[in-house]
């Protein structure tokens, strides 16, 4: 299994010690190795990443402050010199966290954890069935999968839209994403949309049906990639 990863960290000598390691583990590919947070939040707008190396303490913004700003978090590994970030961290359902210097059994640890748990991930995503059932009126309606366009968020509900009705469902988004798998999306926190179904894409929206559904930055790279483009 192969990810794609970036470096944010202030410190050079940090990024370029971080970046070594990297390069001796092959299942890592590095996209980008960044100063500040911002530069980071602008690589991911445009390019998927399943790991970040992510130092705390920078100038103007801080790790958290990045997490902050991301939709949907990938798999993270906190880099700093201090332990009393560890609650905070934990917060954030980080993969690991590290206190520098980093040495080469720690790091190898650290990847050992993202590869298992995206080797879960990968596993639990991979679509069992292609209908989901839901129930209605006392009773379990069949939809397969390719009669629903979209999902909305609705709180502790969601809205399952299909070509020729709707469904309020009580469960969440998370859960639906681990039923579905391809051919469905999340491109935005209160939307999963099917990739078959979109009709046009315009900057930050998409259209299904006629639906204007908004796309996300961070999930905007993961579903440019999963189109089949000309």
């Amino acid at each position: 299994m192969n990810l794609t990863c970036i470096i944010v960290d202030d410190e050079i000598m940090s990024r370029q010690s971080l970046q070594h390691l990297c390069d001796q583990y092959p299942a890592l590919t590095v996209g980008g190795s960044f100063s500040c947070a911002s530069q980071a939040l602008d690589y991911m707008a445009q390019h998927p990443v399943d790991l970040i190396w992510l130092d705390v303490e920078m100038p103007e913004q801080t790790g958290f402050d990045l997490l902050e700003q991301l939709p949907a978090i990938p798999f993270v590994v906190l880099t700093t010199s201090k332990v009393e970030y560890a609650f905070d961290a934990f917060q954030y359902h980080v993969t690991d966290y590290i206190r520098k210097p980093i040495t080469l059994p720690r790091f190898k640890v650290a990847m050992e954890k993202v590869l298992d748990m995206a080797r879960r991930v990968h596993t639990n995503t991979q679509p069992k069935h292609q209908e989901i059932y839901v129930k209605s009126d006392g009773r379990y309606i069949r939809l397969p999968f390719d009669t629903i366009t979209h999902i909305e968020n609705m709180g502790d509900y969601v809205k399952i839209f299909t070509t020729s009705q709707t469904h309020v469902v009580h469960s969440t988004m998370k859960s639906l994403e681990e039923k579905l798998g391809p051919p469905f999306l999340r491109v935005h926190r209160s939307y999963i949309v099917h990739l078959d179904k979109i009709v046009d894409i315009e900057e930050n929206t998409l259209v299904v049906q006629d639906k204007v559904i908004p796309i996300s930055r961070a999930s905007k790279p993961e579903l440019m990639n999963r189109l089949n483009l000309l």
